[in-house]
Parts: C-alpha cells; sequence; structure tokens
C-alpha cells in the first residue's frame, strides 16, 4: 500500500523481515525513550514479528514494513496501528519505529497520515490511540501534527513519569 503521492510504501510483514526487525529494534538509538531498552534477543523479534503476522492474519491490518518509494526492498522502519492493551481496555494504537538513517526526514508523520487514513476511510474506526513517553519530544510533536490530542495519562513504567495518551477521533462526515 502507498498513497499516489507517497514517499513510502507499506506491506504486511513477512517472516524474513525479522533481521531488520531485530536491527532496527536492537539499535540503542532507536530505543532512547523505551524504558525496556533495545531488543536484546532474536527469539525476541521473531516472537514481536510472529505476533505481528497473526494480527494481520486475524484482523486484516497491523503494523506494516516500511520502504521508501525508491528502494521498495530495503525497510527503513515498521510501524502502523494495531490493538494494544491500556487504559483498562483494548485500543486501537498508532505507532512506530524507524531506522536511525530515516530520522529527520518527515516519515514519521507522513506513516500517521497514511495509518490514519486506513483506520478512518477504509476500516471506519471511530478513533484512534497514541501513547508516548512525556520526554519524547519529537514523538509528541508528529502526534500532534497529525491531529492528535492529549486524552490523558498512562503509568505504565513504575518509578517514571506517566506515558502521555493522544487520541484524535474519526471525522464527522457531511451527509450527502
Amino acid at each position: 500500500m502507498s498513497s499516489s503521492n507517497s514517499r513510502l510504501v507499506y506491506r504486511a510483514p513477512q517472516p524474513d523481515d525479522v533481521q531488520r526487525l531485530f536491527a532496527i529494534f536492537g539499535d540503542p538509538q532507536t530505543n532512547l525513550f523505551n524504558p525496556a531498552g533495545p531488543m536484546q534477543h532474536w527469539a525476541d523479534a521473531q516472537r514481536l514479528l510472529d505476533r505481528w503476522m497473526a494480527q494481520w492474519a486475524s484482523g486484516g491490518y497491523g503494523w506494516w514494513a516500511i520502504a521508501h518509494r525508491d528502494t521498495p526492498c530495503h525497510i527503513i522502519g515498521f510501524g502502523g496501528i494495531a490493538p494494544m492493551n491500556y487504559l483498562g481496555q483494548q485500543r486501537i494504537n498508532l505507532g512506530y519505529r524507524f531506522a536511525v538513517q530515516a530520522w529527520g526526514q518527515g516519515y514519521a508523520t507522513e506513516l500517521g497520515r497514511d495509518a490514519l487514513t486506513l483506520a478512518f476511510e477504509t476500516l471506519q474506526l471511530p478513533e484512534v490511540f497514541g501513547l508516548v513517553r512525556p520526554d519524547h519530544t519529537a514523538s509528541i510533536r508528529v502526534l500532534e501534527k497529525i491531529g492528535m490530542q492529549r486524552h490523558g495519562l498512562l503509568d505504565d513504567v513504575p518509578g517514571q513519569a506517566p506515558s502521555l495518551v493522544l487520541r484524535v477521533c474519526r471525522p464527522a462526515t457531511e451527509p450527502a
């Protein structure tokens, strides 16, 4: 999938994505705001990839493998929307993680907009949430730029400030 003017292309994760997943999620730089730190074990990458592929199989959507349109075989990140349990219930959560080399080019904002288009126009979901650490100003800016507003806090990391919960609702459609 990609929109007509998108620089990015998206596809469902595949078994052979495990190497890129481990490289990106295991990089300490991509985990500066992740309290769990970088992924340490190949088996963790395999479990995460298996979970993503199961979400695709059961729901027909989930986190994408993301590449640049000009190099569609080179994965630069993973992200999209998928169910996640927090705030006492299951929510549709927008998330992403890009390789360091892809930072600062507006890809997260582009991904976020494309994921919301899928959520609201294709899947007709009522709302999408984003969960972000309070000191991760770059991701907060991305989520706010795509229309998310602060919705609450989630005390999810013992001994640290709560994460911010942001939300955007599906725009009302004009009657025909």
